[in-house]
Parts: C-alpha cells; structure tokens; sequence
C-alpha cells in the first residue's frame, strides 16, 4: 500500500480507527512525522489532539540499544535488566537521563507552546506515528503513556514491517496498521511524499486541533436542483469543511439519489474530506419507460451538463471532479468523462466504477483520459468479463479490483466497505494528491 503523504495516510488510517469514537478517545502524535497523521485522525474522529514527547535513554557506547524512557510528568521507565547487562556505570547512565530530560522539556515547550498536557487518567488513548521501523520509539512511547494513567492503549501506524507489529501487540491493548509489507527497508518508501516534517508545522497543527476542539467539523449539506440541458434534476450536494475534491454519482438502472448503496459509498468519501454530489439522471416520469435507463448518450450528456453546471457554483467551482458509476451511471460515467475533457476546460480528474457495465460506453472507452478504476465482485461473472474486456480498450490509466465473494450488489458482508476504500483511495490520489 502506497501513500500520497501523511495527510493521505491520516485519513486511511481514522476510517479503521472508527470503532472507537464511542470510547472518546485522546489521540497523541508522536512528533514530528506523526503530528500530520494523527491530527487526520483526531478531526475525523472528534477527539482532542496532543504530542506524546517522549525520550528514549541509549546506553552510552550503544545507543541504539534502549535501557529505558521518560515522558512528560516524570514518567520514568526503565529496564533493569539490560542495566545490569549493559554493565555501564550508574553515574553514566543518569548522564544520559539528565540529558534526556533537558531534551523532553525543550521539545514539549516548542510543541505545546506551553499549553498544558492532556490528562490521560483512565481514558482511551491512540498513540500515531508516520509508520514504524524499530518500533522501539513506539514501544517506550506506549510504556509513558500507560505510565501516565491510560486505561486503554492503541498504537495506531499506516506501515510497519511484521516482526514490529508482532512484538508491538505486547506493548499496546490494540494495534491498528493498515499495511505490514514483508519487504521492508523503510518507512518513506511506502509515501510517494515523506519530506520532513517542520517544527512549525507541528506548532500550528496543534495549535488548529486547539482552536477547534469541542466543535464540530461543519459540513454544508444542501438540496440542490440541476438544469440539464433545460430538464430540472434532483441531487443532494455534501461538502465537508475544507473538502479537496467532489465527486458526482451516476446510479444505475432502476435507482436514483436515494440508493442506500451509493450513499454508503458517498459517506465514506465525506469522511475521507471529499464532497459528494447524488443526483437524479432521470426525472420520475422519464424513469418510467425502461429504456431510457440504457440511453447513454442522454445520460451522459446530462452528467456532462450537471458538471458544467457545477463548475459554476460556489463552493465548488474550482475543486478537481471525479466521477462514481454504478451499473449503467458507470458506461455513462465514461462517457461523460470522454466527452468533457475532449472539450477542454472542465477536466475529470478521476472515474470510478462499481459493477459497471462500461461496454456500453462503446468506442467511447478509447476516448477516456481520466484515470479509471473498475470494480466487480468476483461472483459477478457476466459483469466481471465485460469489464476485463471493456480494460482492454481503455487507453489511461486504469485498474480492475475484483472483490472476492462479492455478487453484482455487493450486498455481501464487508463488500460494500471494501468498495468505498477502493474508491476512497482512488480519489484522494488522483484528485486531492494532484490538486496539493
């Protein structure tokens, strides 16, 4: 698993730290790679958002080789036993304390900007780190954390080699990592940005997390009427604060903005900082003649209309537009997305489909640019082999994601999760990491 940077891997990570919203948890960035994670993290889940400074005590001719860690409130933890096999002088070893000490204080200072330290007594609390190499900072960071009363800890890292996460587990209650290669060298490999993160940048990310903590993010959730081409469509315009994209859904034969399958998918992306648009291709009386559920031609041109049509509102205007298809809205999608960006100006960062039927997009799929990603549930036989072919004919970039297990409408268990992470990571790439 690849990373755009750490605001992508936040965001990755908060949706498999979901569960624990109910436990209103504390989230603690280890700085400074992992301030920008956890703080994706914290805004997602509502929780407040502090640095775990802590200082890891190297014996003295082998640094790298730990005897302990001290942490903010005089958190002391040490290992007798590699005190007595380091066979180093006391005097030696609180040099090193001492130092350490004077290092901790200086950094909580520039951090915190002399805010106090969140209490930690008897709540949950996610330590977050950019990704793991040693994971003895990790380790020693949850050892103070426990130390400063935790009832619960969680260590929380996009990418960590396995042994690390195997031996971590004995450390923290839970340990979430979203991907564990067996190929491992190091942490930045798996970012396609890992420039370093500033002090300033940490200082004014817990700075923000302060200003707006107890609040909210505001999203504006509106209903909106489209003109197609001189016919008035239906849709439900969702745009969290500071959203970096939007993307608009083309449902299938037979559903509409109310699908509870689209709306799933489209509130994963809300919670992953996109906007969503659900609208209505056809109107109620339209819907009522069969076949104009398979004209892609009149579909398409409408989803091009509402793009155009999107481009000229506000807030909207000038955020990349991806495009979501399910079943037919997916051929009509592709079609769309060929249209638009031949016409120049209004470009369609991103297509993604769901069960689509993109073979009948027809001579259209050559003509698509977009980057396109297919997705089918591996019980979907029918459909599977029209979209391997249909893969065939597309001249961008592109992806086929077969599900394992799931039929046409991923009403299996799981299923549709799977489907919006792969559209989730699918967009935040293609159209928030190319817009930053």
């Amino acid at each position: 698993m690849l990373f755009t940077d750490r605001t992508d891997a936040g965001r990755r990570l908060a949706e498999e730290l979901r569960h624990l919203e109910g436990e209103k948890p504390v989230v603690l960035g280890l700085p400074r790679g992992g301030v920008p994670v956890a703080f994706q993290v914290a805004r997602a889940l509502g929780a407040p958002l502090d640095v775990i400074v802590v200082r890891k005590l190297g014996v003295p001719y082998h640094r790298e080789l730990g005897f302990g860690a001290i942490g903010e409130g005089g958190v002391r933890v040490i290992s007798d036993d590699i005190v007595r096999l380091s066979r180093v002088r006391r005097e030696e070893l609180t040099a090193v304390e001492h130092a350490e000490e004077a290092e901790l204080v200086r950094q909580a200072r520039r951090f915190r900007d002399d805010r106090p330290r969140l209490a930690l007594e008897g709540r949950t609390a996610i330590v977050v780190d950019d990704g793991i190499a040693t994971g003895a900072t990790a380790a020693a960071a949850c050892e103070v954390v426990r130390a400063q009363g935790a009832a619960r800890v969680v260590l929380a890292v996009p990418v960590a080699p396995p042994d690390a996460v195997a031996w971590l587990r004995t450390k923290a209650d839970e340990v979430v990592c979203l991907s564990t290669p067996r190929m491992f060298s190091a942490v930045g490999e798996w970012y396609q940005d890992f420039s370093q993160t500033p002090d300033e940048e940490v200082v004014d990310l817990l700075a923000q997390a302060t200003a707006s903590a107890g609040r909210p993010e505001v999203t504006l959730e509106v209903g909106v009427e489209v003109d197609a081409g001189g016919v008035r469509l239906a849709g439900d315009l969702t745009l969290p604060q500071s959203a970096g994209a939007v993307v608009m859904f083309a449902h299938g034969s037979g559903s509409s903005r109310h699908s509870p399958r689209n709306r799933s998918v489209a509130a994963a992306l809300n919670r992953a900082g996109l906007g969503t648009l659900l609208f209505d291709l056809l109107t109620p009386a339209e819907e009522a003649d069969r076949a104009n559920v398979f004209d892609i031609e009149t579909l398409a041109g409408r989803l091009a209309d509402t793009t155009r049509w999107l481009r000229g509102h506000e807030p909207v205007e000038s955020l990349p537009i991806g495009y979501f298809g399910a079943s037919t809205g997916a051929a009509a999608a592709l079609a769309a997305a060929a249209s638009v960006n031949a016409g120049g100006g209004t470009d369609i960062g991103a297509v993604v489909s769901r069960g689509g039927r993109p073979d009948l997009a027809g001579p259209r799929l050559a003509d698509v640019r977009a980057p396109t990603l297919l997705i089918v549930g591996g019980h979907d036989t029918l459909v599977l082999e029209l979209n391997r072919k249909a893969q065939e004919e597309l001249r961008c970039e592109n992806r086929l994601e077969v599900v394992p297990g799931a039929t046409h409408l991923f009403e299996e268990p799981g299923a549709l999760d799977a489907v919006a992470g792969l559209a989730r990571d699918w967009f935040t790439r293609h159209l928030v990491a190319q817009a930053g």
